[in-house]
C-alpha cells in the first residue's frame, strides 16, 4: 500500500497517567464532517506502544521520538485502523491485533493479542466475546487501574475536535459523557451486553477512550451507567 490517509490537525502530546501519553486527533468521518478520535502512547523501559493508530504531523512524529523508541502497535477495535499502514511504514513496529482482526491494505497480525500475550508488563485484555467483530478493551494495572478502549466504552464532554457538522452530527445521535456508542452496539450485536458486565467485574477507577477525554475515578460507575442507558434495566 503505498497511498496514505494525510495526518488531519492535532493536540499534543499529553501525558495522562506516569508514562502513559494521550493525543487527540481528527478523522475525516464524511466529506465536511470531522470527528475526533485519541490515541494511547505507552512508555515502558525506552520503548514506545501506540494504541489506538493516529497519524501525527512531522512536528508530532518528532515529539513521539524523543519520547522512546517505537515497538508495539495495537489495533484494539474493528473499525478503526486506518492509520496504521502508515505507522507500519514509518515507525516499523510489531501490529498487535485479537484473533480474527481484518486490517487496512495488505497488513497481517504479527502478535495475536490475547489475556497472557501482550506486549508489556501489567497489562489485561478483555475480549468483547460475544461481539460481531473482534473488539478489546486494555486495562493497565497502574493508578487502581487504567481501561483503554477503542469505541466500546466512550467519553464525550465536549466536541470542541470536531467541525462544526461534525458536533451537530454527535450530538443528533446522542453521544455524550460515559456511554455505549449506538452505533457501534448495533454493529456489535445485542450479545455484548453481557460482556459489558463482566467488564464491570474488573478492577479499575479511569477511562481513556478513543474518542472522548480521559474520565478518572469515575469510570466504574460511569460504565454502569452507560449499560443502563444503552440496554435498559
Amino acid at each position: 500500500m503505498t497511498d496514505f490517509p494525510a495526518a488531519m490537525p492535532h493536540g499534543p502530546l499529553v501525558e495522562v497517567f506516569p508514562d502513559v501519553f494521550m493525543v487527540t486527533g481528527g478523522f475525516r468521518f464524511a466529506p465536511g464532517v470531522t470527528i475526533s478520535r485519541n490515541m494511547t502512547v505507552l512508555r515502558h523501559r525506552g520503548e514506545l506502544t501506540f494504541i489506538n493508530s493516529v497519524r501525527l504531523s512531522d512536528a508530532g512524529e518528532a515529539e513521539i521520538e524523543k519520547l522512546g523508541r517505537p515497538k508495539h502497535l495495537l489495533r484494539i477495535g474493528a473499525f478503526h485502523g486506518a492509520d496504521d499502514p502508515w505507522f507500519m511504514k514509518r515507525f516499523g513496529t510489531t501490529l498487535w491485533a485479537p484473533p480474527g482482526m481484518r486490517h487496512s491494505g495488505d497488513l497481517k497480525t504479527g502478535e495475536e493479542l490475547r489475556e497472557g500475550n501482550v506486549p508489556v508488563a501489567d497489562m489485561g485484555v478483555f475480549t468483547f466475546a460475544a461481539g460481531r467483530r473482534p473488539e478489546v478493551a486494555l486495562r493497565l494495572d497502574i493508578e487502581g487501574g487504567v481501561l483503554v478502549t477503542c469505541d466500546a466504552y466512550q467519553n464525550w464532554t465536549h466536541f470542541d475536535d470536531c467541525s462544526l457538522l461534525g458536533r451537530l452530527m454527535m450530538r443528533a445521535m446522542g453521544f455524550g459523557p460515559t456511554l455505549i456508542g449506538g452505533p457501534w452496539a448495533k454493529q456489535m450485536g445485542p450479545g455484548v451486553r453481557a460482556d459489558f458486565t463482566r467488564l464491570t467485574e474488573l478492577p479499575f477507577r479511569h477511562l481513556i477512550p478513543g474518542h472522548g477525554t480521559v474520565l478518572r475515578e469515575e469510570a466504574k460507575p460511569g460504565l454502569t451507567t452507560a449499560i443502563q442507558n444503552r440496554f435498559g434495566g
